[in-house]
């Protein structure tokens, strides 16, 4: 179950960094809110696809079911609960606001990723 892979990794670090541009630099209403979160989940499948030897779906069910997880601890103001409006990185780990239109770009991330492991391992295999 455990491995390493570096394809997988290399392409964490890549994604990670394209956030990290992303949160300092693009300050809009589009790429920021929509685009960062659909690369999230995807910057999450490839970390656990750098470490783990677990299936595309597998893995993309566990990422698509976290992201939902944190969406609804934001819904239910999980920050708030537990008394940590003071901490900065509490609110970047957890966020501090739902929306609806987040799910929906995790699912389209969680798609891509689908979409193209799935046209990947197809031309791997011919």
């Amino acid at each position: 179950m455990l491995t390493f892979n570096k394809k997988y990794f290399s392409l964490t670090i890549f994604i990670f960094l394209i956030e990290i541009l992303i949160v300092f630099f693009v300050h809009d209403n589009f790429i920021r809110p929509y685009i960062g979160d659909m690369l999230v989940v995807i910057l999450i499948y490839c970390f656990l696809k750098s470490f783990l030897k677990f299936s595309v779906l597998n893995i993309a069910i566990f990422v698509l079911a976290f992201s939902f997880t944190i969406e609804f601890f934001q819904y239910i103001n999980i920050i708030k609960v537990l008394n940590l409006e003071k901490s900065k990185i509490a609110q970047t780990v957890l966020g501090t606001s739902f929306s609806y239109i987040d799910l929906i770009t995790y699912i389209i991330g969680i798609a891509i990723v689908i979409i193209i492991e799935k046209y990947w391992l197809k031309k791997e295999i011919n």
